[in-house]
């Protein structure tokens, strides 16, 4: 643990909890700043740049090893200039010089470490290093050394090294292959490509480490929608069923940890991300509509009951991470031992709980025990003996006590940064729960993290600012915030029927038009008057997270049929056809684009309901009720007249007016059946 009385450098003004740790290292570290680059061209020094992440284990790891060594450190001062960079913060040059390191090594990961010249070029890098070699992999100290050596005595070296990286990533940013015709060829081989990657025993796509892959999962759902493909249903029900059971879900707490170290999703990295929360509640909302397995709506339920109980600040923004370590160790707040256990429950609660959650005296990790679920319930409790609802009655108390006592042992750290990008999908995912399990209190959650957001993340100007901590909102936002953001409200409009978040989102998407829009389609990660960058780059492979050009193709699609305004589907259009051969050639990097794909080809659907809220519930349940996802919703009080609705809603709603009783008019591109006013007529015209 770094020494709480040492100096501190520069960190210590910032407001990133990352940066934040580093702040009384030995390590005379910049942040990435103007200043930083003039020193280093002022006194002919290279830059050590090491980017990573508040929940990141093995930055921890390095950070401890070397950063907190005396003499790597004073290594360090004496020859380099120190930048450390939370890539959470500046995704931006995370990305770039991400693509430096894969291009270098052949992969990445973080920490990552970068060297560069005073001009920002990179020349050499890589990602963990310990402090000294081992097992064939080079020992930090030694790099530095190689590196001091090669920056004075072969500077030519380095030069023609830096340059050529910067060819290669500006390569790496522009558009790859000839341009593709986007049909539904392209979903079905797409949905194809997924099944053949899918484990078949354990869900999942592929081998270890396996991640969750939320959007490749609704790909999946929309190719069994479209081609009545059952095998793809199959994958996504087994792929969730597994996860949910597994040790990647939090048996007590709810809510996915970042992925499995394992093909089984027993073992995982017990960091907890809210973009996975965000990403993986839509999914299981999805799944619960095709299926109508109320396993998959529970899921639902305990992810975002806690986002809300863990993840959610007090004046309505979500915070970004929680660390996988507490205590120095990894998973030691999540893991159990059998002692633990049968001291905390009666005799027959742990029997039956010990059962149905793996537990043993060797454990199945490390000599402890990360609770799962090896069987489904209802075959746990014919194995046990018992019914169904004895066992309900046992969890119910039993996982209570567990949960309570975890609440007594010491939480890992908590990354209370809050990232406009991430913001706007957990938004999102609220706001389509709310919808489909016809829960307000999500929708009341949604509405306070945008209400949040816009009040505090704009600069005088009206543009979005991308992070926020503490009361200080911060750095220019990127695509993906804009794109993220109006999506978000996009959907907190098509749950609550109130304008004011759409005419947010329409304002938003016109903003990141002006400023981040291509002239040869798509769109580029930061704004045109954004800080100048060794290369300028556009987002369009999922991570992680959705790219922001996918994003922004399908919040613009969205609005177009909400708005019934054919520029933004036009652009949506364009930005597809900037990315088409990377959706066509690699459709397992691409899954947000053909979420946004499926969308466009349809048959896609405006939904009006029209009339008084209560007149309305039962068509609105209706309209949530099954697995219909091209469509967006529309709402018409009852008392608005034609003379004033919204402009943003007039090519819509002129002319489709309900009584108190509520009616609902079901469109494809305007033009609209007769109007029904059952739930079962309502269910009907959206399957027609």
């Amino acid at each position: 643990m770094t020494n709480p009385t040492r100096r501190t450098n520069r960190l210590i003004d910032e407001t990133s909890p990352y940066l934040l740790q580093h702040a009384r290292n030995p390590v005379d570290w910049f942040p990435w700043s103007d200043e930083a680059f003039a020193k280093a061209t002022a006194e002919t020094k290279p830059v050590f740049l090491s980017i990573g992440y508040s929940a990141c284990h093995w930055c921890h790891v390095m950070e401890h090893e070397s950063f907190e060594n005396d003499d790597i450190a004073a290594f360090l001062n004496e020859h380099f200039v120190s930048i450390k960079v939370d890539r959470e913060e500046r995704p931006d040059v995370d990305a770039i010089y991400m693509n430096a390191v894969i291009a270098m090594t052949g992969h990445g990961g973080w920490p990552m470490s970068v060297f560069l010249t005073p001009d920002k070029r990179p020349f050499f890098g890589g990602t963990y290093w310990p402090p000294r070699s081992k097992l064939g992999m080079p020992g930090f100290a030694d790099v530095l050394q190689h590196i001091h050596h090669a920056w004075n005595e072969r500077q030519a070296d380095v030069d023609r090294a830096a340059g050529e990286m910067v060819r290669a990533i500006q390569a790496m940013g522009e558009p790859s292959g000839e341009p593709q015709t986007l049909g539904s060829d392209v979903l079905e081989s797409a949905g194809n490509q997924l099944l053949r990657a899918a484990d078949r025993k354990h869900g999942g796509f592929g081998r270890a480490p396996k991640f969750p892959h939320a959007m490749d999962l609704r790909v999946l759902l929309r190719f069994w929608k479209r081609v009545g493909n059952a095998d793809a249903l199959d994958v996504v029900s087994l792929t969730l069923d597994k996860m949910a059971r597994g040790g990647i879900y939090d048996q007590l707490g709810g809510g996915f940890h970042r992925y499995s170290t394992d093909a089984i999703w027993l073992v995982p990295h017990f960091e907890k991300m809210l973009y996975d929360q965000a990403l993986l509640a839509p999914a299981y909302l999805e799944a619960y509509q095709a299926t109508g397995r109320d396993e998959f709506a529970i899921v639902v339920r305990e992810t975002l009951d806690y986002v809300v109980r863990e993840m959610t600040a007090p004046e309505g923004g979500f915070y970004s991470t929680q660390d996988a370590d507490s205590e120095g160790e990894e998973g030691k707040f999540f893991v159990w031992t059998k002692r633990e256990i049968e001291q905390l429950l009666t005799a027959e609660e742990a029997r039956l709980l010990m059962s149905c959650y793996d537990v043993s005296e060797e454990g199945n990790w490390e000599g402890h025990v990360i609770l799962n679920r090896p069987q489904p319930h209802a075959e746990a409790a014919a194995s046990l003996g018992v019914s169904e609802n004895d066992l309900d009655k046992a969890f119910a108390s039993g996982r209570e006590k567990l949960f309570q006592a975890r609440l007594g042992r010491t939480a890992p750290g908590r990354d209370e940064k809050i990232i406009v990008s991430w913001n706007g999908m957990m938004i999102a995912a609220f706001a389509q729960a709310a919808a489909v399990l016809g829960e307000p209190s999500f929708a009341e959650k949604a509405k306070a993290a945008a209400e949040f957001l816009l009040s505090n993340l704009r600069d005088e100007s009206g543009r979005l600012l991308h992070t926020a901590k503490d009361g200080i909102a911060k750095l220019d936002a990127y695509l993906d915030d804009y794109a993220a953001l109006a999506d978000g409200l996009t959907e907190l409009y098509q749950a609550t029927g109130e304008v004011r978040w759409l005419d947010e989102a329409l304002a938003l998407v016109e903003q990141m038009t002006a400023r981040f829009a291509d002239p040869a389609g798509g769109f580029f990660y930061t704004a045109i008057d954004h800080e100048q960058l060794i290369v300028r780059q556009r987002d369009s492979q999922d991570n992680a997270t959705p790219s922001g050009n996918s994003l922004a193709a399908m919040v613009l699609l969205k609005l177009a049929r909400i708005t019934g305004r054919n520029d933004l589907e036009d652009r949506a259009i364009a930005t597809l056809d900037a990315i088409s051969a990377q959706i066509a050639q690699s459709p397992l990097a691409s899954g947000q684009a053909l979420i946004a794909l499926d969308f466009l080809l349809g048959p896609t659907k405006e939904v009006v309901l029209a009339g008084s809220a209560e007149g309305l519930a039962p068509l609105r349940r209706a309209v949530y009720e099954s697995f219909t996802p091209n469509k967006v919703v529309l709402t018409r009080a009852s008392d608005l007249s034609d003379d004033d609705l919204p402009d943003s809603l007039r090519p819509m709603l002129i002319g489709k007016g309900g009584g108190e009783s509520g009616r609902a008019f079901v469109c494809e591109k305007g033009t609209c059946h007769a109007p029904v006013t059952t739930p079962e007529q309502v269910s009907d015209a959206l399957s027609s």
